[in-house]
């Protein structure tokens, strides 16, 4: 019996370990997909990063001849801090050109809100219009916040009225309405989540359950009236998950 667990025991941590050879694998060909693309779309991509290694290791190598004694000391930490900068440069052009390529798509704020790194409960299209407006919720630390994408016009009445439709069962829990776009009073989609992140913090996780199933309920007897379809995934958004790796690859090196 106890070989027969041992046994099932070593299956598992081979499957595991080649399950997370393959997650690697893909991984990097995504890194270096990504790469091939926006080296093509951004042509000062390849310069920066040479001058970041280059800047990089100078500074390491003085530091390790004035510091360390030895010049050759610095060489692999500039190594390893230029690599590391290039990965955090790489990632926030990478975000960039994706908010850049979204931005007017019906669907991006949305998409934009589905990608928050956190404890959010992100509700897309919670109504709309045939036009493809829409009002997306977040759930967060803050409170409600209501977000508004399309023709301001048609969409600031919809934020308006599912504001009201809250208010009645949060209480005294804030709501927040923002509306997306360039305009006056507006955020733009490539601000969007920074501004969310720094809205002050109101209510903790435990409110944030009872929330969400009071603002569900209510959508549930009809409350939010029809919903939109969603709009498209924006062109390039795949690459906001390549950026999010090389993020946390520059962190952690």
């Amino acid at each position: 019996m106890a070989k027969a667990q041992d046994k099932s025991s070593k299956e598992a941590k081979a499957a595991a370990k080649a399950a997370r050879k393959v997650a690697s694998r893909e991984r990097r060909q995504q890194i270096w997909q990504a790469f091939q693309m926006q080296r093509k779309e951004d042509k000062l991509l390849i310069p920066l990063i040479v001058g970041i290694i280059v800047v990089s290791l100078a500074v390491f190598l003085l530091l390790g001849e004035f510091v360390f004694g030895s010049i050759w000391l610095g060489l692999p930490l500039g190594l390893i801090f230029g690599v590391m900068l290039s990965f955090l440069l790489f990632g926030r052009r990478v975000q960039k050109s994706v908010y850049k390529k979204a931005e007017g798509q019906p669907g991006a704020a949305g998409w934009a809100l589905s990608n928050i790194r956190g404890q959010w409960r992100v509700q897309q299209a919670i109504t709309g219009t045939s036009h493809l407006d829409a009002v997306h919720r977040v759930i967060g630390k803050p409170g409600v916040i209501l977000v508004g994408e399309g023709s301001p016009s048609r969409v600031r009445p919809l934020v308006a009225q599912e504001k009201k439709k809250a208010a009645r069962v949060v209480g005294d829990t804030p709501i927040y309405d923002i509306i997306v776009g360039d305009g006056d009073g507006e955020i733009p989609l490539s601000k969007l989540e920074r501004h969310i992140r720094k809205l002050p913090s109101n209510i903790d996780k435990k409110r944030m359950d009872a929330l969400e199933g009071r603002l569900s309920a209510l959508k549930a007897k009809g409350g939010s009236g029809p919903a939109m379809p969603k709009g498209p995934m924006p062109q390039g958004a795949k690459m906001r998950n390549v950026a999010r790796t090389t993020r946390r690859k520059g962190g952690g090196a």
